[in-house]
């Protein structure tokens, strides 16, 4: 029996999709549920996944536009050789544990080695402890410390620049001095964002306004708590929290600011539904924290992580991104100390963040340095 794999709608308007990759082989057996593809659109990039177990038939290319509803595979559920994938999958783990088992019967005799050999160091319980945990010799301890007594701080000192040390080192890309290009197709959602940002340009009475906040305060409160913070809820305590809080609080005030124009009617929001912008490997995205101005910092700390992971993996849904009415960037987060963002529509504002430098500024009639933000 065939069974037909369709284009489901990703929304409301859209029509056609551009199909991203298949993350499966033309015959390969995919089992119910399975991911098989991913389809670009203009809002969000969307998985399909198999509706029942069997040989999978592709039917279109990756990179090909493709309209809504159209058919592009085959899943033949009495397809042969089912049982193949499984049967390979089993032996793997057999052959992985018999070469674990030969190395570490090759390995015995040279620990063995290195504890008959005397130790030439004065090192202590749970610092010899934590160097068996990273793999350290006492030579290269020595070496690096030049004979002083060595304990757990040092051991954990040493691993941590051993770490970095291996860390691979990213070639510098140069020039070759030819005259070579490279074209690639840009995803829907890059189309699409590119065209939503000229139009909100050409259609928006758009006014950009700088303040400069001193960060100290904040710095002081999240340095004291950050620890208890990160130990009580799970995730770290970030700036992002501060300045979301302090927009709900803002706009309670502002309510206008909150608001958006329909036709000749203004729609003001008794919510914050704050949108975040995400740099995604596909485009920016802007996810969306439902009645943010209900949350405690914690919360909001959990929301961004969350969103922001689904952003970055491209797992977003359709649902999380709509209905913003304010949105807050970052900028700050690729150094840049101004930048002029663009209203997210229909929304009529939108606050940008900076980087963090310190600068001398006058308090109280006295020149002080103090960690500044620009926000816009």
């Amino acid at each position: 029996m065939k069974i037909d794999i369709t284009v489901p709608s990703p929304g409301e308007s859209i029509t056609e999709v551009q199909l991203a990759s298949w993350l499966v082989e033309n015959g390969d057996f995919v089992e119910k549920d399975q991911e098989i593809a991913e389809i670009d659109s203009d809002k969000a990039t969307l998985s399909i996944s198999a509706e029942e177990s069997g040989t999978i038939e592709c039917l279109v290319e990756a990179g090909d536009m493709i309209d809504v509803g159209a058919v592009i595979a085959n899943i033949n559920t009495n397809g042969k050789g089912q049982a193949k994938p499984k049967k390979e999958v089993k032996e793997e783990p057999k052959k992985k544990a018999q070469s674990q088992t030969q190395t570490q019967t090759q390995i015995e005799p040279k620990e063995e080695k290195k504890e008959k050999a005397p130790s030439i160091a004065h090192i202590s319980p749970l610092a010899q402890k934590l160097m068996d945990q990273e793999d350290i010799s006492e030579e290269a301890l020595l070496e690096f410390f030049k004979g002083v007594r060595i304990g757990k701080k040092d051991v954990a000192f040493f691993a941590k620049v051993k770490a970095n040390a291996k860390a691979p080192v990213e070639e510098i890309p140069e020039f070759t001095g030819s005259r070579d290009t490279d074209r690639k197709a840009m995803s829907r959602l890059r189309v699409k964002l590119a065209e939503r940002l000229v139009s909100v340009k050409n259609e928006t009475a758009m006014l950009t306004t700088f303040n400069e906040v001193n960060m100290t305060p904040i710095m002081k409160i999240r340095k004291q708590y950050k620890e208890q913070f990160k130990e009580l809820h799970g995730v770290g305590l970030g700036f992002m929290s501060f300045f979301t809080k302090a927009v709900t609080e803002a706009l309670a005030y502002f309510p206008m600011v909150n608001s958006m124009i329909d036709g000749e009617e203004i729609i003001s929001h008794k919510y914050v539904d704050m949108g975040i912008a995400v740099s995604a490997p596909k485009g920016l995205m802007v996810p969306v924290i439902r009645n943010a101005e209900q949350m405690s910092l914690a919360q909001i700390e959990q929301s961004i992580l969350e969103l922001a992971t689904k952003a970055r993996n491209s797992k977003l849904s359709l649902d999380e991104m709509q209905g913003g009415t304010f949105t807050i960037t970052n900028g700050g987060v690729f150094g840049s100390m101004l930048s002029t963002p663009i209203i997210n529509p229909p929304q009529s504002a939108i606050l940008g963040m900076h980087n963090i430098v310190e600068r001398p500024i006058a308090v109280n009639g006295k020149v002080e340095i103090h960690p500044m933000m620009y926000v816009a």
